[in-house]
C-alpha cells in the first residue's frame, strides 16, 4: 500500500485529480460492467465500493453469497469490516485528491448530495454516471442472479431510482449528469463509448474549483 507522501505525490500528477464520479443505477443495471467498459480506472479513477471487499471477506471465510450467509451474524460482521476498510481507502484517496468513482445504488439522495457537497468543499468537481434500464430488463436480470429478489421488490426499487433522476440532474447539473442505457437489446458498445468520451472530457478538464487550484499550487511549491 502506498504511504501518505506517495498518495500526495500521485494526487498532484494524477490525470483525474480533483474529479469524483458518482455511479448510480437500479437493479440489474450492470454498473460494474459499465465501469469496465468506460475505462474509468484507466483514466486514474479509484473505485470506492464496499461490496467488493464484502464479497472477498465472505470468500475468505468460506461463505457463499447466499441470503442466509449475508444476513447472518458472521456475515454482518464481515460487512462492517468491509465498510470500514473501504472508508479508510476512500479517506486516503481523498487526502491525495485522487479521482474517485463512488459506486452506489442512487436510492439515498440526501447521502449523495451530502457527499457531493463535502467533496466540492475541498475542491472536487463532481459528476454522475447513471446506468439505466427499462423495467423488464431489471426484472429479467434479477431472475438470473444468484441472489434474487421478489419481482414486486425489484419493481418498487426500480421506480424509486427512476423518481430520483430529476434530483440527480439538479445536484450534478446537466453537463455532469451522464445517462447510459444498458437495457436489453440496446447497443451497449455505442452507449459506453459515448459515456467514455463524456467522462474523458470531464476528467481532462482542469479543476474548476479555486480550492483545487490553490491546493495544487501549494503542493507543487513543496517540491
Amino acid at each position: 500500500m502506498l504511504n501518505f507522501s506517495q498518495f500526495i505525490e500521485e494526487g498532484v500528477n494524477d490525470p483525474a485529480i480533483f474529479k469524483a464520479v458518482f455511479l448510480a443505477g437500479g437493479p440489474g443495471s450492470g454498473k460494474s460492467f459499465i465501469v469496465g467498459k468506460t475505462g474509468l480506472t484507466s483514466m486514474g479513477f479509484k473505485v470506492v465500493n464496499s461490496d467488493d471487499a464484502f464479497e472477498n471477506g465472505l470468500k475468505k471465510a468460506g461463505l457463499e453469497m447466499s441470503p442466509e450467509n449475508i444476513f447472518s451474524v458472521q456475515g454482518q460482521e464481515i460487512r462492517g469490516k468491509a465498510k470500514a476498510l473501504t472508508g479508510a481507502k476512500q479517506d486516503m484517496y481523498i487526502k491525495g485528491r485522487l479521482g474517485l468513482v463512488i459506486d452506489g445504488t442512487g436510492k439515498d439522495i440526501e447521502k449523495i448530495k451530502k457527499q457531493a457537497k463535502s467533496l466540492q468543499k475541498i475542491g472536487y468537481d463532481v459528476a454522475m454516471v447513471f446506468v439505466n434500464t427499462d423495467l423488464e430488463t431489471a426484472l429479467d436480470r434479477n431472475r438470473m442472479r444468484q441472489r434474487t429478489l421478489p419481482d414486486k421488490e425489484v419493481e418498487a426499487y426500480w421506480r424509486e431510482i427512476q423518481n430520483n433522476i430529476g434530483a440527480f440532474q439538479t445536484i450534478f447539473g446537466k453537463k455532469n449528469f451522464l445517462v447510459v442505457d444498458n437495457s436489453a437489446g440496446k447497443d451497449y458498445n455505442k452507449e459506453t463509448l459515448r459515456a467514455y468520451r463524456d467522462v474523458r472530457k470531464f476528467a481532462d478538464r482542469a479543476p474548476e474549483n479555486n480550492v483545487a487550484s490553490a491546493w495544487i499550487d501549494a503542493e507543487k511549491k513543496k517540491r
